[in-house]
């Protein structure tokens, strides 16, 4: 009968307390320096955005306005179509907060659904005074080109349709049978491209869709009265 023997013991030690500690410390201060040039970046683009109203920039103009390296932009973008991607979210996630604020201030859940298509359909509508080239240029271009990137901008936005629909099915303003989330991705598709295509009259007159149209359409979809 063989001899039954123990497992080899381990001879690998953790690396002392101190050595963690150190590791740590300058992990989170490269990951700081790191975050800060990222900011200086998305803010000279910002910048640039606003001042000449449009998309239309190169990346030597944010290095140069940044004050940093064409090297260390190449560290964290992989080129314009990324940063303007960054862009895009970010001022997608600040939007969706700006709705979610407005929507809060309302009691009735599908007033908060009608003021959160407002501010969706005007954030989206094409303003040369407000210079929003983000939302009017570079997304509907993003959408044919990177529909998956898209998507994963839109999150914030989705999240909070979700969540207001959600409040509007509790409290029996919905028809029944219907999904909040399915609904909320219809509803934000239709006032955004909506929005986007909406437009001065044209050559026979017609006027342009409005928000409160845009929210007749869609109230009409879902809502049980």
């Amino acid at each position: 009968m063989a001899q039954k023997t123990d497992p080899p013991v381990s001879t690998v030690s953790e690396e002392p307390a101190w050595k963690q500690r150190a590791i740590e410390r300058s992990t989170k201060a490269a990951k700081l320096r790191a975050e800060q040039r990222v900011e200086r970046f998305l803010d000279a683009a910002q910048a640039i955005i606003t001042e000449k109203g449009t998309t239309d920039f190169t990346v030597q103009e944010v290095v140069d306005r940044s004050r940093q390296s064409l090297r260390s932009f190449y560290q964290h973008f992989d080129g314009k179509h990324e940063l303007l991607l960054a862009l895009f979210e970010d001022a997608l996630r600040r939007s969706a907060d700006q709705i979610r604020a407005a929507a809060d201030g309302q009691t009735d859940p599908l007033e908060q659904l009608r003021v959160a298509v407002h501010l969706l359909f005007e954030l989206c509508r094409p303003d040369p005074a407000a210079q929003r080239p983000l939302f009017t240029d570079f997304a509907p271009q993003l959408l044919l080109s990177h529909p998956a990137e898209v998507k994963v901008a839109h999150s914030p936005m989705l999240s909070l349709f979700t969540e207001l629909i959600t409040g509007a099915e509790a409290a029996g303003e919905l028809r029944s049978g219907l999904t909040p989330r399915r609904l909320a991705a219809l509803t934000m598709q239709t006032v955004m491209f909506n929005a986007q295509s909406s437009g001065p009259a044209d050559a026979e007159g017609a006027n342009s869709l409005t928000a409160d149209e845009v929210w007749e359409f869609c109230s009409h979809g879902f809502a049980g009265k």
